[in-house]
């Protein structure tokens, strides 16, 4: 199992949107990056107007819907995969926090808001379909779960549960930029690029001190590449290859699946943030 089943879970640390309501429409303004706006990039190589991937229909609320606030133990993470993520997100930011205070600052936490359909951020409405984000002006990581669903059927990930602890400590490396004030708003595919893979480099760092969060156990080779191949799934190389038949390196804002790959490897092998320097990429 990834996750100790005696481990305590803080339920706290996720927003829980899953309720229903309208999924209106309006403009897709989301900070930071991520493995986000990946549908959102598709749409504009295609010429199509991402905005349309926005449902504008009602969506009743859920009768009956379990909530996180019933994620108590590392074993309801095994079962549950909203579970799943408020244990990842528990360790990630206990690894970060520790971290922070290791190096004599403070780590101010970030909540992580899952919904359904569409979601209102500080950034503005984003859509599901864009994938998950970070977005600096509320600090909090958005995730529509169906978005994992999406990385193995559309984008031909393996899947697994590392899978998607890869993608919560990517969105979180945003966040440790945007502490450290390194994340800043650029209009620059290089500079988006080198962000993207210093988040996946932040990725690794985690993964690597996983364990020693007290939240799961060492991860095995398996669990391991599985986040590496989600990085692969998500790489610009890959997506356009998908999407477009050709590849156009000077378009990528996110870096191709060998340097997400590389990038991951780096951070994981070190286990030092004092590595994840991509200022050369």
């Amino acid at each position: 199992m990834t996750f100790r089943p005696d481990a305590k879970l803080d339920p706290t640390q996720v927003e829980d949107r899953r309720r229903g309501g309208f999924r209106a429409g309006g403009p897709v303004v989301v900070g930071g990056g991520g493995i986000g706006l990946i549908i959102l990039i598709a749409a504009l190589l295609l010429g199509v107007d991402p905005t349309a991937l926005i449902d504008t229909s009602y969506q009743p609320p859920i009768e009956g819907a379990q909530s996180v606030q019933e994620c108590r133990t590392g074993a309801d993470a095994n079962r549950r995969a909203d579970c799943r993520v408020v244990g990842f997100v528990d360790s990630v930011q206990k690894y970060w926090n520790d971290e922070f205070t290791r190096r004599g600052t403070t780590y101010a936490p970030a909540t992580t808001v899952i919904f359904t359909g569409y979601v209102q951020a500080a950034c503005g409405t984003a859509s599901g379909a864009q994938g998950p984000f970070y977005c600096p002006s509320d600090q909090k990581v958005y995730l529509d779960l169906s978005f994992f669903d999406e990385l193995e059927t559309r984008f031909g990930a393996q899947g697994g549960p590392f899978a998607v602890g890869y993608v919560i400590a990517h969105e979180y490396g945003h966040h440790i930029q945007n502490e450290l004030g390194l994340l800043r708003q650029s209009s620059s595919a290089r500079a988006s690029v080198r962000v993207e893979l210093q988040a996946d480099c932040l990725a690794g760092v985690w993964a690597k001190n996983a364990a020693d969060t007290g939240y799961l156990q060492p991860p095995t080779n398996e669990e391991i590449a599985q986040a590496l191949d989600a990085a692969a799934a998500v790489g610009d190389d890959r997506i356009q290859q998908q999407t477009e038949g050709r590849v156009t390196p000077e378009s990528w804002t996110h870096g191709s699946s060998e340097q997400r790959q590389f990038w991951f490897k780096a951070g994981y092998t070190s286990g030092n943030m004092d590595r994840c320097d991509t200022s050369s990429v």
